[in-house]
């Protein structure tokens, strides 16, 4: 058998208080994957931290910070809110996941619920799912008609601007997963009596609906990423080095220093 060497770093990492407390809970002793855990660990800590003053500078600063989450069923992305928001002050934070809209949500302007929710100077607003349902998950799934969708795709981009103009500052992530890997974390998803209720009736089609998914994902892109509203395209796949790219991302765009 191979010897496996660790350096300095890795042995004071596992002697830490996060590395013996990983070691501890793990029933079945896997240096490497434990090593990774605790560097995950680690890092999420350090990122938090910067998360803090970043919130700090927004705050004393007065400013206003939209930022999206969005990615197929089961990419990850309440799991990063969640990351994201764990130690930050929740009262200067909301998480907003609207839901259908209302009988009247349906007859006003497609971007009014979403105004409602916008920060006020101080504030930071994550979307898990925004405006860009219109974009995909409802020309997929028929919730809106093609018209509908057309007036959408003509005006998120001046929507967006205004937003920009208005002082905010808007970052745009896209989490993205295979079909592989989104098949799996369905089938964990319904094996586990804590999750199930997570699988709706979109989420079961979602496989079925794969290849309409990415048409309209591709056609997202191409009109959406704009110069002042970019996407970040996030690679879901290990959902521990999604969050803490996510989590760069936020930190690199938003000048809190």
């Amino acid at each position: 058998m191979q010897e496996v060497k660790y350096s300095k770093k890795d042995l004071d990492l596992l002697n830490s208080k996060i590395g013996l407390h990983v070691l501890l809970k793990n029933k079945k002793l896997n240096v490497n994957k434990v090593l990774d855990e605790v560097k995950y660990i680690t890092e999420l800590k350090q990122q938090q931290e910067e998360l803090i003053k970043l919130q700090n500078w927004v705050i004393k600063k007065d400013k206003k910070v939209v930022i999206l989450f969005e990615g197929r069923d089961a990419a990850g992305k309440t799991g990063a809110i969640r990351r994201i928001t764990e130690y930050i002050n929740p009262r200067h934070f909301r998480t907003v996941a609207l839901n259908i809209p209302t009988h009247d949500e349906r007859k006003q302007w497609f971007f009014q619920r979403y105004i409602n929710q916008l920060p006020k100077p101080g504030e930071i607003v994550f979307f898990d799912r925004s405006w860009y349902n219109r974009a995909v998950v409802e020309p997929v799934n028929e919730f809106c008609t093609k018209k509908e969708y057309s007036i959408f795709m003509s005006q998120v981009n001046e929507f967006e601007k205004m937003l920009i103009q208005s002082n905010t500052y808007l970052i745009k992530l896209y989490f993205s997963i295979t079909k592989k890997e989104q098949a799996r974390r369905f089938k964990e998803i319904k094996e586990n009596p804590l999750k199930r209720w997570k699988m709706t009736a979109i989420d079961e089609r979602a496989q079925e609906l794969w290849g309409e998914y990415t048409k309209y994902k591709k056609k997202m892109f191409n009109t959406t990423n704009t110069e002042n509203a970019p996407w970040m395209i996030i690679d879901a796949n290990r959902k521990s080095s999604a969050r803490l790219n996510a989590i760069s991302h936020i930190l690199n765009v938003i000048p809190y220093k």
